[in-house]
């Protein structure tokens, strides 16, 4: 039997920091060749910049279509970062791309991630309202998690700021070696519950990461890009959370910001549908297979060429 898996997300999924020839790998791609023995067939739909509700309109449509045994959905960090940022909205939608992707019967990836104001070193007016919008899409991940019975990874425990070679020139996304960490991680998790897998991914590189010199090339150029992209957004939306924070804490009342926010996220999961959880579909052969139709796959077969994305005539 042939299993497969479906990665949905941002550029974390995607493989930002882990570069290879013609592109990214990243976890995913690391974890795949490692979920069996036999053939393992990957799509890879994560795309940088993904906010939670492009993998709805996006991403979902495709996962859906190839019926991925297994499928992993990490979002809600881009969000964070965002001047419109309301948990409610990433709750419901990361909630909606669970609930599709559950009802078929997959068995389901999630996360928990970093705070990104620690990992960039972020002065505390602006680290501390970023850090307050990370635990409110982590609370809601813990949840859907458990709704979902879905397998997790505590990514946001990982030793990131320990180990200054985990995170890749940028500091925000993984390195090469922090996507081993990833994708082993993912696999032991799976090996603990129950699932059968094959032997666990390599636990560093095989080859050297990319020196000083790459490093300061990609953050001149797709580095540079990449905040040119959303400064319009981002810049103000973050001068707006440290103005809103300075004033709090001179006042003395910043634990009403974090009871706003305590608040906001359970009244949001409270609002969520109580959905009808199927039992996974099992891929040891015992489960139903049908196959995945021409023109969905994206990303590559452990024993085939990489597979037609979804504007492919192949």
């Amino acid at each position: 039997m042939t299993l497969r898996f479906a990665a949905l997300g941002d550029s974390l999924t995607e493989g930002i920091g882990d570069p290879v020839p013609g592109g990214w790998r990243g976890w995913a791609a690391l974890l795949a060749p490692a979920l069996s023995e036999g053939p393992v067939d990957f799509h890879n739909l994560a795309a940088s910049g993904t906010l939670a509700e492009d993998p709805t309109e996006r991403q979902l449509p495709y996962a859906v279509a190839v019926r991925p045994h297994l499928a992993a959905v990490l979002g809600g960090g881009n969000d964070t970062l965002r001047t419109g940022f309301a948990v409610e909205r990433t709750a419901e939608r990361l909630d909606a791309v669970l609930r599709a992707l559950s009802g078929q019967g997959a068995v389901l990836l999630t996360a928990c991630l970093p705070d990104p104001g620690r990992l960039l070193g972020l002065p505390a007016p602006l680290a501390v309202p970023l850090a307050r919008r990370m635990r409110s899409v982590n609370t809601a991940v813990h949840t859907l998690t458990t709704r979902y019975r879905a397998v997790h990874l505590h990514l946001a425990e990982l030793p990131w700021q320990d180990d200054r070679k985990l995170l890749g020139a940028d500091r925000l996304h993984p390195s090469a070696l922090g996507h081993h960490l990833i994708a082993r991680g993912f696999h032991a998790r799976l090996a603990a519950a129950g699932h059968p897998v094959g032997p666990a991914p390599a636990a560093v590189p095989g080859t050297p990461p990319p020196g000083l010199a790459a490093d300061l090339r990609w953050l001149a150029t797709q580095g540079t890009r990449w905040v040119a992209a959303r400064s319009t957004d981002l810049l103000p939306g973050l001068l707006a959370l440290a103005a809103t924070e300075c004033r709090h804490r001179l006042r003395g009342t910043g634990h009403r910001l974090d009871a706003n926010a305590e608040r906001a996220t359970t009244e949001a999961l409270a609002r969520l549908p109580v959905p009808l959880v199927p039992a996974p579909r099992p891929w040891d052969g015992s489960g139903r297979d049908q196959p995945a139709p021409r023109g969905y796959w994206l990303g590559r077969s452990r024993n085939g060429p990489a597979a037609p994305g979804p504007n492919s005539t192949g």
